[in-house]
């Protein structure tokens, strides 16, 4: 604006001055175009070497250091027009014609070459350079200008432009039209505002000296117009580059750190609020609630691992999704959904009547999940479970209530059910779990394991067929700990890895002692965990194993569960191989799981055991009664044995002889006993 302020008092003056004398008036347009013309490539300049200096490129550095160069060209086109001599010469208006056509051909084919090249970030050590080889090409044009300008053949005759002049204007013009060519050309790639600034910047250019080419002498409106026109080429630049070195790195860097905000608050599987924002959420709530009650609520995915672990972890991602958008789709106006990382998701329920409103809320929600969900055309079953935490009794503060939330999730998880509400108590139990894990990796190295062994009966002849080892800790202060207690926690720490192989290792130990000491050989059956059994050398480590210890494979069963059956293709590659090695394999628990009847028929399994869980109540119980016999019906239809786990007296012995169960397994027979007990109990008979 100043510019053209400058412009219009210059323009009105010559009118007034020079009214009478038109070349007057047009060579005082000239000058201050030609003074806007070198205030604008400073300003280039200037934006493309001095700004973001920590951010620069090619393009920027390289235009920078032409423009550079055009303002001190401009500078001595201007000072011609006006006569003054510069170094002691005097240069004329055909000096300054020449002075335009250099201008002009180094920034058309300036503009050509840069934006040709890859743009790239460069050092600032290559800025000092550039900026050295700058000032060289600059003094070396200048003093090569001026000793040899009055060698230079003329551009105008008596006044007028010749042919020479109009044809280093053409050539100027087929520059810009191959630049603008070639950059929308490159990459055939769409073109950053910047780029298209610089593309109308060499249209004008062209433009303007297509203008410059129809006019006969410089006191035409053509050539005028064709130096506005330059003007105009060179007020883009100045506008591409602003574009290029502060409103695209501004924007770049707002986009980035909006991109970053939303990392740092979201989950990027579920693009739900994460963790961080929930803290900010709660603690903003507490502050204002009052004495309003504010629920926090946790969400645990039931047995995810051994999903993710079955289907992969693409499907475990796409569950978690599934999850975490039918929490969002059901929840009321002022509550919010979190992922809280894993499978854990959070919801705030405000202003709470009692926390008895807040557990029918929670059961609510947990009824959305007996709906399966669908992951490539395939329905899957998947229930969650629920800890809450009300503020302000049971904390006041945002981490508190995230805490007693979470552990009482844990707490519900551990015990079976659906939803627990946090007691101070729960959080006792969640220390004595991490030191029992803290324990338990201690315990391998301690020697604190051992086995212990229940037969397996066969149920007409009352023979010992074959044995199941059982792992038991004694622990040096606690004494005796559950394996119900700690297997889960061998489970998720992955502790069950190494332990599953001693337990496997021990076991056939034992059993080839036992034929070495001359007993009847049976078999000894061995339960594999998720995590083994999804092992990729499983086969091969227990192969080595087997030829170390010496033992024949026919002795040995392995125990699997139906829900490592879920990733069907996995199981059977894993089954095979097992089965390659000799061994027998059997489905433990069988009932309480997933197994789909198509898949079984082609299993390469040899028993099913029914689980303790159905015999129990095989006399007092018609269903169950119905089950078992069902069970023991398509085993023997599809040639399997059949094992029952549990039978605790006769009457459930004689119901199972009565269903032509093969095998039977329980206290009735014996409770697991020590190796000594069992060689004297049932070898040495």
């Amino acid at each position: 604006m100043g510019i053209l302020f400058f412009v219009a008092v210059q323009v009105v003056q010559t009118a007034f001055l020079y009214s009478n004398d038109g070349a007057g008036w047009f060579k005082t347009v000239y000058v201050l175009a030609g003074w806007s013309s070198v205030a604008v490539s400073f300003a280039v300049f200037a934006q493309g070497w001095l700004l973001f200096s920590h951010k620069l490129s090619r393009h920027r550095l390289y235009t920078a250091a032409l423009f550079l160069s055009l303002a001190v060209f401009d500078f001595l086109q201007t000072v011609s027009l006006l006569g003054i001599p510069l170094f002691g010469y005097a240069l004329n208006q055909d000096d300054a014609m020449w002075l335009l056509i250099i201008s002009k051909g180094a920034c058309a084919l300036g503009l050509l070459s840069i934006y040709n090249l890859k743009d790239t970030m460069v050092s600032i050590t290559h800025k000092r350079f550039a900026f050295m080889i700058t000032s060289a090409v600059i003094v070396f044009g200048v003093l090569a200008f001026f000793l040899w300008h009055q060698k230079l053949p003329l551009l105008m005759n008596y006044g007028s432009i010749n042919w020479l002049k109009k044809y280093l204007d053409l050539v100027i013009i087929a520059v810009c039209l191959i630049g603008i060519g070639s950059i929308m050309y490159r990459g055939k790639k769409d073109r950053a505002p910047s780029l298209l600034i610089i593309i109308r910047a060499l249209i004008y250019s062209a433009l303007g000296q297509g203008l410059m080419m129809t006019a006969n002498h410089t006191y035409q409106w053509d050539y005028l117009l064709g130096t506005l026109s330059g003007g105009v080429a060179y007020y883009l630049m100045l506008k591409g580059v602003y574009r290029l070195t502060i409103e695209d790195p501004f924007r770049e860097q707002q986009r980035v750190e909006a991109r970053m905000n939303y990392l740092a608050f979201h989950d990027d599987l579920t693009g739900l609020p994460n963790k961080r924002r929930l803290t900010q959420r709660i603690s903003s709530k507490i502050k204002n609630a009052g004495h309003e009650m504010t629920g926090v609520v946790v969400f645990n995915v039931n047995r995810f691992k051994n999903i993710n672990d079955s289907l992969g972890h693409q499907a475990g991602d796409r569950i978690l999704q599934l999850v975490g958008d039918r929490l969002k789709r059901n929840t009321r106006s002022r509550e919010e959904v979190f992922s809280m990382g894993a499978d854990e998701f959070a919801i705030i329920l405000p202003a709470l009547a009692g926390v008895e409103e807040g557990m029918e809320r929670i059961r609510y929600l947990l009824k959305l999940f007996e709906k399966p969900v669908v992951i490539e055309e395939n329905d899957y079953h998947i229930t969650l479970c629920a800890g809450m935490a009300v503020f302000p009794q049971d904390g006041d503060t945002a981490e508190e209530l995230i805490q007693h939330a979470d552990t009482a999730v844990h707490h519900a998880k551990d015990y079976g059910v659906d939803v627990r509400h946090f007691v101070p108590s729960m959080q006792m139990k969640a220390k004595e779990r991490l030191r029992l894990e803290n324990d338990l990796r201690k315990a391998i190295e301690r020697e604190e394991f051992y086995l212990e062994y229940q037969p397996l009966v066969h149920l007409e002849s009352s023979e010992i067929v074959g044995m199941e080892a059982l792992l038991r800790w004694r622990h040096p202060k606690r004494g005796f700990v559950s394996p119900a207690e700690f297997i889960p926690l061998a489970e998720e720490s992955g502790l069950i890895v190494p332990l599953g192989e001693w337990v496997l290792r021990t076991a056939c130990m034992q059993n080839k002692r036992w034929q070495q000491a001359g007993y009847k050989p049976i078999c000894v059956s061995i339960n594999l965990s998720m995590r083994q059994f999804l092992q990729p050398q499983l086969a091969e480590r227990i192969g080595s194993i087997l030829e170390e210890i010496g033992l024949d494979p026919k002795y040995v069963e392995l125990e699997i569960t139906e829900s490592m059956t879920f990733d069907k293709e996995t199981a059977f590659d894993q089954l095979r191989r097992l089965k390659q090695l000799g061994v027998f394999i059997s489905i433990d628990d069988f009932g309480t799981g997933y197994s789909s009847l198509h898949y079984l028929k082609n299993m390469p399994i040899d028993r099913l055991k029914i689980d303790r869980s159905f015999v129990h109540e095989v006399m007092s119980d018609h269903n169950d009664a119905a089950i078992v016999s069902t069970i023991a019906s398509m085993a023997h239809h599809l040639q399997l044995k059949v094992t029952a786990e549990g039978v605790e007296n006769e009457e459930q012995l004689h119901f199972l002889k009565e269903q032509r169960c093969h095998e039977g397994q329980g206290y009735y027979f014996s409770k697991p006993i020590s190796p000594e007990d069992f060689e004297r109990a049932f070898l040495l008979n």
